[in-house]
């Protein structure tokens, strides 16, 4: 049971700095006038496991902070995802 705390803890910090470092490319390129990075790929970093690090690329890098479904759909997202967190918790169901 150790070892899948570990991989859940490892993969939940990787996609979250991951993520983070995506919303900061994407708002270099905005600035640039290149190529972005769709939202729904953004959306779905943040959907699996990136909550967090979409939160904090929002508010570090002043990216996406006007769009509603950013919003308002990333803190529901991070919600969403804490509650799930502290149910499987609660209820041994992964942890």
């Amino acid at each position: 049971m150790k070892d899948l705390q570990f991989i859940i803890v490892f993969y939940l910090v990787a996609i979250n700095v991951v993520t983070f470092f995506v919303y900061g490319i994407d708002k270099l390129k905005a600035k640039r006038s290149k190529w972005r990075i769709p939202e729904a790929t953004l959306l779905c970093l943040a959907v699996i496991g990136g909550s967090i690090g979409a939160w904090l690329g929002m508010k570090a890098w002043h990216h996406k902070t006007q769009h509603k479904k950013f919003k308002y759909g990333i803190p529901l997202i991070l919600i969403i995802q804490v509650v799930l967190l502290m149910y499987c918790w609660k209820y041994g169901v992964v942890c």
